[in-house]
């Protein structure tokens, strides 16, 4: 199994469990890294500066034992000055800027989506999907994040609502020119568990199609639970090292302090996790 994860959530944001929950979790699970990534975007209030606190602290607590990085999960809206200090960033895209932040808000709910397709896109949905990509597009420029988050987050409630099919070109189109402009950037993208792991959603991050695309563009993974309980953090990772190697690729990426205490990417070979 693999043995660390950088997508976790606390109750600095919007997750169940505390930062040290989320350690001892990790220690029992025989974790060699946590990466903490609370919420920095506009839906969600955060101590920053409380956060950075806390977590450093457990870095301390916790040396020789568990790997711990200060990380965050920045929202394409806002740029790395709402998050010093950050030792890798996630870069997510959480909204379509429409209106408000809230009303182009592609995960609050279904609710949320269906009336911004219909206030800003006439209810047509793949320019709804297509403006999220050309947006997603420029999540590297605009966050200079370590990895993507969640590519595929506009089909978040698309499982219930059926309202435009993932495999149709005007969908697919726009996703495959986001993905293959990041992939030329040189950011590698997480293979997120999180809604596969709560039930809401069939599919991983990227659904399988993307991600066959992404690995034929040459693209870098990660492998994520976007944990918000501590008894999630290793949540469907089993099922993202079988759908990643069917998909081509080799080998995983792992972030790790170097002996400077910078942080570095590493690689890991799927088939030995």
């Amino acid at each position: 199994m693999l043995r660390a994860n950088y997508h976790t959530h606390t109750t600095f944001c919007d997750g169940e469990s505390t930062a040290e929950e989320m350690v001892h979790k990790a220690r029992e699970l025989d974790f060699f890294a946590l990466g903490f990534s609370s919420h920095v975007d506009p839906d969600v209030p955060m101590d920053w500066e409380a956060y950075r606190a806390e977590v450093l602290r457990l870095q301390a607590a916790h040396a020789g034992e568990l790997d711990i990085l200060l990380g965050a999960e920045l929202d394409n809206l806002w740029d790395r000055s709402h998050c010093p200090g950050a030792e890798y960033v996630i870069g997510s895209t959480h909204y379509i800027p429409v209106g408000t932040p809230h009303d182009g808000c592609v995960d609050w709910s279904a609710e949320v989506c269906e009336r911004c397709c219909r206030e800003f896109f006439g209810g047509d949905w793949y320019a709804y999907c297509r403006a999220y990509y050309e947006f997603e597009a420029q999540v590297y420029d605009r966050t200079q994040c370590t990895f993507v988050g969640h590519f595929d987050l506009v089909t978040r409630f698309n499982d219930d609502l059926r309202a435009f099919d993932e495999e149709d070109p005007r969908y697919v189109g726009p996703a495959l020119d986001a993905m293959e402009h990041l992939v030329r950037q040189g950011v590698p993208f997480e293979i997120n568990c999180g809604a596969f792991n709560r039930g809401r959603k069939a599919e991983l991050y990227p659904r399988r199609s993307l991600l066959r695309a992404l690995h034929d563009f040459g693209g870098e993974i990660l492998i994520t639970s976007d944990a918000h309980h501590r008894d999630y953090l290793a949540g469907g990772f089993e099922t993202a090292v079988e759908r990643a190697i069917a998909c081509g690729f080799t080998h995983v990426n792992v972030l790790r302090h170097d002996l400077r205490g910078g942080v570095e990417f590493q690689q890991l070979a799927l088939d030995t996790l």
